[in-house]
């Protein structure tokens, strides 16, 4: 089943909900254009892999956990663009939200994205209380702090970084939401789901960080050699580029070997496997065994 069309409808949904005749216009588009068109969406479709691993039953609700959480993504790279952070021209092969709208609508766009988050999500959970405030519960500590996105933000700020616990809060704590949110929206416990997607994030991180340095802004859609430039650790500068391979593939295999007993765990595995096969630039790929 193609899961980007729902995600991309539900999406839409969530951002008519910011939109009104009397409201600030450039605020709705800044935040519109921060979200449309998308990347991969990959924590979403993660999420929604999850739910379906765990024979979803309310497939309304794990649609909103998803959504929440790639709002949540998209306010932390219109952050993360900022002037007094990355100062990135580009985001996604064209500007990014603060050089197209300005620095403040973009600093309130993705104030405003990160709301509408816990409002989709509320809204779609009145018909599920049970279920509601660990949802609630799972988005909320994937953001803040200590260990959630902006933690991972903050980690820039420091002067000594652990690389392990930046890459768990900046990449993993949504990752790690995906696949809580995912299962919890169907019912299922969250906490045995945590270990999978820290590690899918880890990957993802550590193949990001291969990305910045041995791809281009063409081909990326954002400006490369950023970690280097500004100081900040790499998996490339601490293990070297075979070693961050060698990481990368290890933990995509730690990963699928998380994946708690569940009724879809094949097509689960499946599908990570088919996501991991593209993290890496094809000259680095593996053919597989």
């Amino acid at each position: 089943m193609d899961s980007m069309s729902p995600i991309e409808r539900s999406l839409g949904q969530a951002l008519r909900l910011a939109h009104a005749a009397d409201g600030p216009p450039s605020l709705a588009a800044a935040m519109r254009y921060a979200v449309f068109p998308g990347g991969a969406r990959i924590r979403p479709r993660l999420c929604l892999a999850v739910a379906r691993a765990c024979a979803d039953d309310r497939p309304g609700l794990s649609a909103a956990m998803a959504v929440a959480i790639e709002l949540m993504h998209c306010a932390s790279l219109v952050h993360d663009d900022l002037p007094c952070f990355d100062d990135a021209p580009t985001r996604r092969g064209r500007a990014s939200v603060h050089k197209a709208f300005g620095e403040p609508i973009a600093v309130l766009a993705g104030d405003a994205l990160i709301v509408l988050a816990f409002q989709f999500l509320a809204d779609a959970g009145r018909g599920a209380p049970a279920r509601l405030p660990a949802m609630i519960g799972i988005v909320a500590r994937a953001a803040g702090a200590p260990h959630g996105i902006t933690a991972g933000q903050a980690w820039e700020s420091e002067k000594d970084i652990a690389l392990a616990a930046y890459q768990r809060a900046k990449t993993g704590a949504l990752f790690a939401a995906a696949t809580a949110g995912g299962a919890c929206a169907a019912g299922h416990a969250e906490r045995s789901w945590h270990p999978l997607g820290e590690r899918i994030g880890e990957a993802y991180q550590i193949a990001d960080d291969i990305r910045d340095v041995v791809s281009n802004e063409r081909d990326l859609g954002k400006p490369v050699g950023r970690d280097a430039s500004l100081g900040r650790p790499n998996a490339v500068a601490s293990f070297g580029l075979r070693g961050a391979v060698a990481r990368l593939e290890d933990l995509v295999a730690s990963a699928i070997a998380a994946i708690p007993p569940c009724p879809g765990a094949l097509e689960l595995r499946a599908h990570i496997t088919a996501e991991a096969s593209r993290l890496l630039p094809r000259e680095l790929a593996r053919p597989a065994a």
